[in-house]
């Protein structure tokens, strides 16, 4: 499992990843970044709403070689996610890292969304960040002496494009982001935030996608070809890592130029 890579300060360390579970074999974006860290070294607890799909994660890092642990909770229910953090710290001893990685999609502008949804987008969107994060910053603080958290937003906060809820829940996690990186600063933690593109991951496919709507995605970026959960799992592993030690508060945007481009609505969320 071990390769030539520098582990850049995480070998040793603990990191959860929230929504780091996939269907099948296939590479989300926490998927991806669970197992590049465990292959740099990280001990990593792998949370998510279903336990099967944390375990295969889990899974796929043990049979590198990696330390990993699965956990299965609601993270829109305080009590779950103070659950969550400490079992990172009963495994382990200490928590360094955060990657805040739920998410669900919406459609519609704000006469066609019910408020229901809205509410429900924003709570599980935004909320759960808040949550977690609100329980693993303590933990951090006590056990490791400062860390590093990475929220997942989306170019759609940037770019909006027929979206409105899901555009605006991924703009109050910037939003989240940097009043973090404000607020603990002091406590020796950075807090940056990724800004994904159109990414061919198991959330997207798994609704199905047809090759003309797959190639339009890859032809919306500057390089003409598609993202993957490894993209976003790399951009992650960075910005957890000791390699970005004076970056906090920041949007990192992973998503071959498409937002260098103009806005074209499609059929996909991003």
């Amino acid at each position: 499992m071990k390769g030539p890579e520098d582990d850049a300060g995480l070998s040793g360390k603990v990191a959860i990843i929230s929504g780091g579970g996939a269907a099948g074999d296939g590479i989300g974006n926490g998927r991806a970044a669970a197992i590049l860290l465990a292959r740099s070294g990280a001990h990593v607890l792998v949370a998510d709403r279903e336990l099967k799909l944390a375990e295969r994660t889990v899974e796929m890092i043990k049979a590198e070689g990696g330390h990993a642990a699965a956990f299965a909770g609601d993270m829109t229910q305080e009590v779950e996610c103070k659950r969550l953090v400490d079992a990172a710290v009963d495994h382990w001893g200490r928590l360094d890292f955060l990657d805040n990685n739920i998410g669900i999609g919406s459609r519609g502008s704000v006469v066609d969304e019910k408020p229901e949804e809205y509410r429900r987008v924003m709570q599980i969107n935004v909320e759960t960040m808040f949550l977690v994060s609100k329980h693993a910053i303590p933990a951090m603080i006590k056990t490791a002496k400062g860390g590093s958290i990475v929220n997942i937003s989306s170019i759609s906060a940037l770019r909006p494009r027929g979206l409105t809820t899901y555009t605006t829940s991924k703009a109050a996690v910037i939003g989240l982001t940097k009043a973090m990186a404000v607020d603990h600063g002091k406590d020796n933690i950075r807090v940056n935030c990724i800004c994904p593109g159109p990414m061919y991951t198991p959330m997207v496919y798994a609704r199905g996608m047809s090759d003309a709507a797959r190639s339009q995605r890859a032809r919306a970026s500057v390089l003409k070809t598609e993202g993957t959960g490894w993209d976003v799992g790399h951009a992650v592993r960075f910005l957890l890592s000791a390699h970005a030690r004076y970056i906090t508060g920041q949007v990192l945007t992973v998503d071959g130029g498409v937002t260098l481009q103009g806005p074209e609505r499609d059929s996909q969320d991003h």
